[in-house]
């Protein structure tokens, strides 16, 4: 079978990375059933070793167990998020149950977690280094949350939650991105009111892109796409259209209809909280996050959504008045609020997003965010189009840390593959024995059908030294509107902020120093993972970055300070809008899962519509995402009674962004190098807490955050 299947063969590409264009999904079936066989052996071999229990036959032994598995696995998920086809999602529904039941196998475990069990016990015994401690620990509470301590007799009945959920999960994101795919709503030429040209052209890169007669215009539900058309369209009925295809993703009656597939998520996760002697679903998450417990965020919940509701009440007037103004009849809908809301920003501010893109295309950007970690961390990213990527939108780089010399623990020699570094001269690059090679970025950004909604960041190697030093290869997908053939893709400053949030994250993975995978970038708790990503979101409106990088696409012409001002002027509004639709469905997802009764509410939309008329949400405003399309929470357990990780996180960045402007520099080096070691360079090797205590010298202040989203006053002190 290693003959013929590439996922089981060595891969001999440049940095060892999948072979994508050898890969079919028939592959991938007989590989995954190779690489869990792989790894059940491995686990038989470290329990049934001779030797006491330590450290390194068994916990350092474990963390290096399952790398055949992985590397397929991440090449699969690529495919299947990002370059998704009938076939694979066949191979997503076919596997869903097989892998999950591998990996109960493997984390209940008797004699492995006996072995383990041992190891935790004796972890204060001297001998272990504090990332070794941190290990055995973290290891510990993973085995025990995936069912490792549950009697012999609840253990089978644990797994096949397990197994059914990862079906269930599968099939709802599979579902939305059906309803997704299958929306396409056609304008005629008089349907164009309103829209700038930049609308317009990305409607007729929609259409192209989905085989339609040229100069055809349609909006999607790609949301770089339909939130600028609710915004500008100026025919409210077909605004109606698009708005009500887009909340009820996942509603539509039929195969994609996800109101029992959310239900059974439910009814099967209340079970699995049981069965680990929580009374919710929600406890039983919180119990593995910085907040502890469902009172601590509710908490932070509730203190920001009352204040934003506050604030709401004087947008919500000055909303209804330009409506009012532009013709509008009330009563006033959920899909005329942006179209009314950019009336007020025009009005206060003499400011619209369509003069801001001109001077935002994608391609200064990219440069932009990666200038900035330049500045930062010393990084330099080196395009090299020899890197093997799945689809012709994915733009590969070598990533060179400028910082350090090359060593020879460094792989910088990848069997088969081009010395790291080709193809840098031709593109201005340095050469490859200048600096260290710290990894692979892949840069995905455009939307397409065949891919899901949003962006998120993913890998497909993580950062070690346990083995063979593993440089990262890390992943970044957006979904940003096509430009016109011919022209740049222009990005909204919403849309340049998503690309800087998200090489934030990848920048975590990135810049990752530790020495075993489980420890490695990401994998830290939820509610600290988005710290990295939404802290480099604040570089984006430095003025010096905007100086250098937001220039004209046409003339080269850096933006007028006027026009900077005015973006910045113009951010403040909307933030209680903005603040209540994230905190509405941050407190619904908590409602949902801090239930303690057995079967799920019967009717999953009334049940969100009583819970956002008892936080007397404005019907009109309406929330971020509707229960039967929430991906964080039905599309995998990570978001699960875990969206409120945005704001806990929003809580540090902007108190960590502080420690800049006290060091009297965005850029300043001392502050970045700290910023480097404790944050983007430690993974989970240190607690969240004593890692952000370590960058800032104390916990956070809630006030940052409050005055960034307009809540607190100027003149208060919190």
């Amino acid at each position: 079978m290693t003959a013929t299947n590439p996922l089981l063969a060595d891969w001999t590409t440049p940095f060892a990375l999948p072979p994508f264009d050898l890969i079919r999904a028939s592959h991938f079936a007989p590989a995954f059933e190779a690489a869990m066989q792989a790894q059940r052996a491995e686990v038989e071999a470290i329990a049934a070793n001779a030797d006491a229990p330590d450290f390194d036959n068994t916990v350092a032994a474990f963390d290096r167990s399952g790398r055949l598995l992985s590397r397929i696995e991440a090449a699969f998920h690529a495919l299947a998020a990002s370059h998704t086809s009938p076939d694979i999602q066949a191979v997503q529904r076919e596997l869903a149950a097989p892998l999950a039941a591998h990996d109960s196998a493997v984390m209940m475990h008797a004699g492995l977690f006996a072995r383990l069990d041992a190891v935790h016990a004796k972890r204060h015994e001297p001998g272990l280094s504090p990332e070794q401690l941190r290990l055995v620990e973290r290891l510990h509470v993973d085995f025990v949350r995936a069912g490792a301590k549950l009697g012999a007799d609840k253990q089978p009945r644990y797994a096949q939650i397990m197994e059914r959920l990862a079906q269930l999960t599968t099939r709802f994101a599979q579902n939305v991105l059906a309803d997704e795919a299958g929306f396409q709503l056609e304008l005629s030429d008089d349907e164009l009111d309103g829209l700038p040209p930049f609308v317009r052209a990305s409607a007729r890169q929609a259409a192209s892109d989905r085989g339609l007669a040229e100069g055809t215009h349609v909006v999607t539900l790609s949301r770089s796409l339909i939130v600028p058309f609710l915004t500008f369209s100026t025919r409210r009925e077909l605004r109606e259209r698009a708005w009500k295809a887009w909340v009820g993703r996942g509603e539509n009656e039929g195969e994609t209809d996800n109101r029992e597939v959310a239900r059974d998520i439910l009814r099967l996760r209340q079970e699995q909280a049981w069965m680990h002697g929580h009374a919710s679903y929600a406890e039983y998450a919180l119990a593995n996050t910085m907040a502890g417990n469902v009172a601590s965020v509710n908490t932070l919940l509730d203190d920001v959504y009352s204040r934003a509701l506050a604030a709401l009440q004087d947008e919500r007037k000055a909303v209804h008045e330009a409506l009012r103004d532009a013709g509008v009849a009330a009563p006033y809908m959920a899909w005329d609020w942006r179209y009314g809301s950019e009336k007020v920003r025009q009005q206060r501010y003499a400011f619209d997003d369509g003069e801001v893109k001109p001077y935002f295309s994608l391609d200064r950007m990219v440069q932009a965010a990666f200038d900035c970690a330049h500045r930062l961390f010393g990084i330099r990213m080196v395009r090299n189009d020899a890197i093997p990527v799945y689809h012709p939108d994915v733009v590969p780089y070598e990533v060179w840390d400028d910082t350090a010399p090359d060593s020879a623990g460094t792989p910088n020699h990848p069997p088969g593959g081009a010395r790291p570094g080709s193809g840098a001269a031709e593109r201005g690059g340095r050469a490859s024995g200048e600096g260290r090679l710290i990894g692979i970025f892949l840069h995905d950004n455009f939307a397409r059908q065949t891919k899901r909604s949003g962006a998120w960041m993913s890998s497909l190697r993580l950062q070690s030294r346990n083995g063979p030093v593993d440089l990262p290869v890390i992943m970044n997908n957006n979904n940003f509107a096509k430009g016109a053939p011919g022209e740049p893709t222009l990005l909204s400053f919403d849309d340049a902020r998503t690309l800087f949030h998200e090489f934030g994250h990848g920048l975590h993975g990135l810049l990752s120093n530790v020495t075993y995978q489980r420890l490695s970038g990401t994998n830290v708790l939820r509610d600290f993972v988005e710290l990295p990503s939404q802290l480099y979101e604040h570089w984006l409106l430095e003025p010096e970055v905007i100086a250098r990088h937001a220039r004209h696409w046409q003339t080269g012409e850096p933006i007028p300070e006027t026009l900077v001002r005015r973006l910045q002027e113009s951010r403040r509004w909307g933030q209680a809008y903005e603040t209540v639709r994230y905190a509405g469905s941050a407190l619904v997802d908590m409602a949902v899962h801090s239930r303690t009764d057995k079967e799920p509410p019967a009717d999953l939309p009334e049940f969100e519509a009583a819970t956002l008329a008892r936080l007397n949400l404005p019907p009109e405003v309406g929330v971020n995402h509707r229960l039967l399309h929430f991906q964080h929470l039905f599309s995998g357990s990570a978001y699960a009674a875990g969206y409120y990780v945005y704001l806990w996180a929003e809580v540090l960045d902007a108190d960590a962004f502080d420690a800049f402007k006290e060091a009297g520099s965005a850029f300043d080096p001392v502050t970045a190098a700290r910023l480097r070691q404790c944050i983007y360079g430690a993974g989970d090797s240190v607690a969240p807490q004593q890692a952000y205590a370590a960058f800032r010298g104390r916990m956070p202040s809630i006030e940052p955050l409050l005055r960034k989203r307009g809540l607190l006053p100027e003149d208060v002190e919190y």
